[in-house]
Parts: C-alpha cells; sequence; structure tokens
C-alpha cells in the first residue's frame, strides 16, 4: 500500500466538504435570543390570531425588515409580500419546519 494513499483519501474528502450544493435547504434552523418583552408579545400575538404561529411571525417581521432596509433580493421581496397577503382557511394547518 501506498503512503500517499491516507493523504490523497483526506484530500478527497476535504474537497467533497468543499463543494457547494446545487440549491440551498427549503428552510434553516435559527436561534436567538431577545427580550422577554418581545418574547411575550409574540405569545400573544399568536394566541390573540390562530392564523399565525412563530414561524411565519418571524418569517414576515425579517422578511418586512430587510425590504424596508432596500435588500434588492427578490425572494426577500417575495416573502415580505407573502407575509402581508397570505390567507389561511380556518381548518388548514400551517406546515412548520
Amino acid at each position: 500500500m501506498s503512503p500517499w494513499r491516507g493523504v490523497m483519501e483526506g484530500h478527497q474528502a476535504d474537497a467533497a466538504m468543499l463543494q457547494i450544493p446545487d440549491h440551498a435547504p427549503a428552510f434553516v434552523s435559527v436561534e436567538n435570543q431577545f427580550p422577554e418583552e418581545l418574547y411575550d408579545a409574540m405569545r400573544e400575538f399568536v394566541r390573540v390570531h390562530p392564523q399565525w404561529d412563530q414561524y411565519r411571525l418571524m418569517q414576515a417581521a425579517l422578511a418586512g425588515f430587510l425590504f424596508q432596509q432596500g435588500c434588492p433580493d427578490r425572494a426577500v421581496a417575495r416573502h415580505y409580500l407573502d407575509g402581508l397577503f397570505r390567507r389561511q382557511q380556518p381548518d388548514s394547518t400551517a406546515t412548520r419546519p
């Protein structure tokens, strides 16, 4: 067995880790810490508006902020507008990541 075999296999593994996927995942998880008052307000909003959930609220808030700050990404604009105008039927359930 060649002494270079392990080195070559290591380089192949490194190269595989550096490959860029064809597309980004549909959802990514984000962990964040924010003031308890904001959390309480979010919880109350979701309680009073059952068609919303914490995921939709956070997506709409982030997309709204980025859009209002002039982010030129069309996907951000689409998420912003979807958040404003999306309506769910009372019997439908939201899909969560």
